[in-house]
């Protein structure tokens, strides 16, 4: 149970980092503050789960710079890839698209995010990681059990609100009937905005997002 928690608390603590980390940039790129992710809770999952998958198949090339570096490449670029992937089958709609940006596959994943998560887990399993977990040691043990059991339950509650909104959201995808890609991706975004607070944030944190075609992807 404590090996288990223990990992959740890693899982937790970068998918926090991710949330900051995508919060920032967008925020600059978009000129306004971008509350990203698709959690109502301060965390980006997917950075949680690749640097969790890091820290178990990564941490025995810490003295192999490159083979470390050409790794994390890989394992961000099919984490992502896969996650575009499925999120785009289970609810209808393209959370992100790279197709404006050279050397893309399918707009899901490009190389220059490629290779600055590739960066990223260098410096995680290099420099990073060690300290986080130093520190989680220095935790006495009952503490940190009641501590990150209390966020678990909390982090199980949000994605059970989350994935009702996204619900709520492919509905109202697969009630908009258009051929046009552009018309179907405004008037989902007209409806949501006018529906719950947290209909809104979703839409706020992917501005981008663009409804496909559904008459032809839902054959």
């Amino acid at each position: 149970m404590y090996q288990f928690l223990y990992y959740f608390a890693l899982y937790l603590f970068y998918s926090c980092c991710g949330w900051l980390m995508e919060i920032i940039c967008c925020s600059i790129v978009n000129k306004k503050f971008t509350d990203r992710g698709f959690l109502i809770g301060p965390y980006c999952p997917i950075y949680g789960w690749a640097s969790i998958s890091m820290i178990f198949f990564l941490g025995k090339y810490h003295n192999d710079p490159i083979t470390l570096f050409c790794m994390a490449v890989i394992i961000c670029s099919v984490l992502e890839y896969f996650t575009s992937y499925i999120m785009e089958k289970l609810f209808h709609a393209r959370w992100w698209d790279y197709s404006h940006r050279k050397f893309n596959l399918n707009g899901r994943i490009c190389l220059e995010n490629s290779l600055l998560f590739g960066a990223l887990g260098f410096l995680l399993i290099k420099y990073i990681n060690p300290n986080v977990e130093y520190l989680l040691n220095m935790i006495p043990q009952n503490y940190f059990v009641i501590l990150t059991s209390i966020l678990l339950v909390l982090h199980l509650i949000d994605i059970v609100l989350s994935f009702s909104i996204i619900t709520k959201l492919k509905l109202t995808i697969d009630n908009v009937r258009t051929d046009a890609t552009n018309e179907i991706t405004e008037k989902v975004k007209y409806i949501l905005k006018h529906r719950s607070i947290w209909s809104r944030r979703l839409i706020k944190a992917f501005p981008n997002i663009k409804i496909p075609d559904l008459k032809r992807k839902l054959k």
